[in-house]
């Protein structure tokens, strides 16, 4: 007997509180309702996700992506599809092409939409896939800042290559202590309300701005251009961190600055 086949399953305003949103999925949890919130307002400018499903209707891995106009992340693709995320999550399903047939999914949508190609940034830190499955599924790599790479597939060969803006010029104007943060991952609102109290608890005056588009986002001081912590103009981190890791990153800071 052949196996049921696999399916990808789209969220949208309407389904989202049955299918949920794959990486937080209890519905009555504060930071899925701030994600929900997000996801819906940015549906209207093409963002989609999509949850791969086996036939028993078990969640194996999803796929975040919207056009790259609108991307959350400091890349400008004009008509490219841009993926945020990708990510299959039994270590068993991997190596299985999961993950290939959830990036055949994007392209689908993206030649579906007559666009130029589909890009990706990728990296080997954490919260976003390495590069390998993408440049095993034809994509080339056409740019790189610091630990962050820009990979792209394209089959309108006149389209210009995808490029990373330089979020490192804009960091100076961040004196003090700053978070920027926005809730396109849904674990960040988490994030922020520790590390919120623990810089009151040592009276630091933390500055937290939540991004409110995709324009600020990829305007923001760091690669991952949804997560940003800084102090006098350094980026100190720029993905999700536990109140753990904040309070060793403040104890160094507040000891170097104690040595000037």
């Amino acid at each position: 007997m052949e196996e049921a086949p696999l399916k990808i399953v789209a969220v949208t305003p309407e389904n989202v509180q049955t299918e949920t949103l794959f990486c937080i999925r209890t519905v009555k949890n504060p930071d899925f309702e701030s994600k929900r919130k997000w996801y819906e307002r940015r549906y209207a400018e093409g963002l989609r996700l999509h949850i791969l499903k086996d036939s028993e209707g078990r969640m194996l891995g999803f796929i975040e992506f919207v056009p790259a106009d609108f991307a959350w992340r400091p890349v400008g693709a004009y008509n490219f599809m841009f993926i945020h995320c990708m990510y299959v999550q039994s270590k068993k399903d991997r190596n299985q092409g999961l993950g290939s047939m959830l990036i055949a999914h994007a392209e689908a949508a993206a030649r579906t939409e007559r666009m130029a190609g589909l890009c990706v940034m990728a990296s080997k830190g954490t919260w976003i896939a390495n590069k390998s499955i993408f440049l095993r599924n034809g994509f080339i790599q056409v740019d790189q800042k610091g630990r962050f790479e820009l990979l792209s597939k394209k089959w309108n060969k006149k389209a210009p290559d995808p490029k990373l803006l330089d979020w490192e010029r804009n960091q100076k104007k961040y004196m003090g202590w700053h978070l920027l943060y926005a809730e396109q991952c849904p674990w960040h609102t988490k994030s922020v309300s520790a590390i919120k109290a623990i810089a009151e608890e040592h009276a630091i005056d933390l500055c937290v701005t939540k991004l409110e588009t995709a324009e600020e986002a990829k305007q923001a001081p760091s690669g991952y251009g949804v997560f940003s912590l800084l102090h006098n103009g350094k980026l100190l981190e720029d993905h999700y961190l536990s109140a753990t890791r904040f309070k060793k990153i403040l104890k160094k800071e507040l000891s170097n600055s104690s040595r000037v």
